[in-house]
């Protein structure tokens, strides 16, 4: 048997609760493949209770720039507010890191194609994190969808609502278009409708509605959307911080079957159900059952994804085409709920004012423009 590769040297920047509370248990996990050599942070109180907590010797570093100077890292896990993403993941991709970034990988679609040019010019990946893809259920349900055994996909609903407060909000960065990029769309929703997107490929057209009903923010608390596939299928997606009554939910209603998932931050194979339809037997329904390996929806499970990816010289899962198509999704959504008129898939390119910002220059959302109404034309 050929050798194992060596542990990848791996540095996070940020070490806030996603990296403490997500990463370090992945870390963990793949401790045979992965090895936690390096932390930045701009705070030196955290950065040492960090380093403390962390397993080994970690080296500390008030900045990206001197960490990568230092270290040249294998693999960099970005877990800073969103505005930094961008800027941290072109440098360590400069340095020839790979990168695997919380969500969203950056702001805009511009700043998603200068992420794709620093790829290019390296030869490393970015990948974003989108953990809800790699649970045993999602891919199994996946691999039934599109292999046709549920016939073909019709009607689909995506619901994120969820409960954010006004103490949420005062967080400086949230809710602002320049630090946090969006609200629930961007920051919250963006988790299903990826793994909706991931279930039924490809969509062509979306229309949709976004208003500020609740909070004094400059972007959106709430959104709403009709999607059309390529496929034909039809599907809602809603995004939401206003529902006090949290879930996260997917239905997929297919000609032989609805698969349904259920949860709120992750899942796990009994988080899913088939219900088969009427002229369904039985014993084609029955194999429709969730895998016996239980692999649940995590950071654990989206890393080991990424150094397999590494492993076998491929681009990994999460980047390039799979990131860009989520977040043009989000600037369609926008574009779409803001001007009040169908956007089409490919049709936010470079000189749209959609393809810079997320809140596109438009009155009324554009920072600066702010108006507690519901977006018109």
């Amino acid at each position: 048997m050929a050798p194992r590769p060596a542990r990848r040297r791996v540095a996070v920047v940020g070490t806030g609760a996603i990296v403490t509370g997500s990463h370090l248990p992945a870390l963990a996990a793949h401790a045979d493949r992965a090895e936690l050599v390096a932390a930045v942070d701009v705070d030196p109180a955290r950065l040492d209770a960090f380093r403390a907590q962390a397993p080994g010797d970690v080296a500390g570093y008030s900045s990206t720039g001197a960490m990568l100077d230092a270290v040249r890292p294998d693999l960099v896990l970005v877990g800073t507010p969103p505005s930094l993403h961008r800027e941290q993941t072109v440098a360590a991709l400069g340095a020839g890191a790979w990168v695997l970034c919380e969500k969203p990988l950056c702001l805009s679609l511009a700043e998603y194609d200068d992420i794709a040019a620093a790829e290019e010019a390296s030869g490393a990946y970015a990948s974003v994190i989108f953990q809800h893809r790699y649970g045993s259920g999602a891919a199994h349900a996946r691999q039934l969808i599109a292999s046709g055994e549920l016939g073909a996909p019709l009607v689909a609903h995506c619901q994120t609502t969820w409960h954010r407060d006004a103490a949420y909000y005062a967080v400086p960065w949230r809710g602002r278009w320049s630090t946090e990029g969006g609200g629930p769309t961007m920051g919250h929703g963006i988790h299903q409708y990826d793994l909706l997107l991931h279930l039924l490929g490809p969509w062509a057209e979306i229309r949709a509605m976004a208003s500020r009903l609740v909070h004094d923010t400059e972007s959106e608390d709430v959104s709403t959307a009709l999607v059309r596939f390529e496929s034909g299928a039809l599907a809602t997606v809603v995004n939401s911080v206003l529902s006090p009554d949290e879930t996260s939910r997917i239905r997929v209603d297919c000609a032989d079957a609805t698969v349904e998932l259920t949860h709120l931050y992750g899942h796990r194979n009994d988080d899913w159900t088939y219900t088969p339809a009427r002229h369904v037997a039985p014993a084609r329904a029955a194999a429709w059952r969730t895998p016996a390996a239980d692999v649940p929806s995590s950071h654990t499970a989206q890393l080991g994804a990424v150094l397999d990816a590494w492993d076998a010289g491929v681009r990994p899962p999460g980047s390039g085409p799979q990131a860009r198509t989520t977040l043009e999704f989000a600037a369609a959504l926008y574009k779409a709920a803001f001007t009040g008129r169908p956007v089409r898939a490919g049709e936010i390119t470079a000189g749209d004012p959609f393809y810079g910002a997320m809140h596109g220059d438009h009155p009324g959302w554009a920072p600066g423009g702010r108006a507690r109404h519901a977006a018109k034309a």
